[in-house]
């Protein structure tokens, strides 16, 4: 069977309002990976492979992000962002497979869904365990191991309180929640909310930003020869997870996505 070209897949797998969702596109797949994606799209439409395999592919990725960073240095700093560009990659793959083929699947979403919480979690573990200096020679200082399962942990949360929208409403019988209902009922809220948007400190504890942040610290470290960069950047990051997993749950309270 032939392979469609990408200006064929693309009005069917990017329809309208697809790379505008506020809160389910990353700026990684608007700015560049829904690009690379349609390119490997058009290799897979029409083999055997399904959405929901490529949804496990993905997770794997996502995982393997954490031991990629115990590797010391800049390879390993680089290897971990490999994994989770390869995590962004096959999260846009799995998706517009199945739209293309309209091959929808609540296990899919259900998968997705943890995939994100995974690695999310396996960046920042890994980052606290690359800063604890396992393979050092010196003693393993397991203060940063724990900070980065700290942070990983506020990650956890942060997505859990948003998901967690969801299935309070559905308890309740009432209607998935709109975009508009996000926004704080307060105007003291409203002006925190939209100054914490702007400075987007939060998104640090998010695995692909993470890892690119990690990598610069690498660098740093490179230079420097020590860990000096990751272990404050391991501290600044789990300080970040969780003034955002109070600041978080609170904008959710003070909202009217549980009205």
């Amino acid at each position: 069977m032939q392979k469609p070209s990408v200006a064929e897949l693309r009005p069917v797998v990017h329809p309208p309002g697809v790379k505008d969702r506020r809160s389910g596109e990353h700026w990684g797949g608007r700015l560049y990976m829904r690009e690379i994606s349609l390119r490997i799209d058009r290799h897979l439409v029409n083999t055997r492979v399904t959405p929901n395999q490529l949804t496990y592919v993905m997770t794997v990725f996502g995982v393997l992000a954490a031991p990629a960073l115990l590797v010391p240095g800049i390879p390993g700093a680089l290897l971990g962002v490999l994994m989770v560009q390869l995590y962004l990659l096959f999260d846009c793959v799995d998706g517009e497979i199945a739209r293309w083929r309209k091959q929808y699947s609540m296990t899919g979403v259900y998968v997705d869904r943890v995939a994100a919480y995974l690695c999310d979690a396996a960046v920042l573990v890994g980052f606290g365990l690359r800063a604890a200096d396992l393979w050092g020679t010196g003693r393993i200082d397991w203060l940063w191991a724990f900070l980065g399962t700290l942070a990983a942990l506020g990650a956890v949360l942060i997505k859990s309180e948003t998901d967690l929208v969801g299935v309070a409403r559905h308890q309740t019988g009432k209607e998935p929640v709109k975009e508009s209902a996000s926004e704080p009922r307060s105007s003291g809220m409203a002006l925190a909310r939209r100054a914490a948007g702007a400075l987007k400190f939060h998104r640090l504890v998010l695995g692909i930003e993470a890892s690119l942040l990690i990598l610069v610290l690498a660098v740093l470290d490179t230079v420097r020869d020590d860990l000096f960069f990751s272990r404050l950047g391991v501290a600044v990051l789990a300080g970040i997870a969780m003034l955002q997993t109070v600041l978080h749950l609170v904008s959710i309270l003070a909202s009217s996505r549980l009205k």
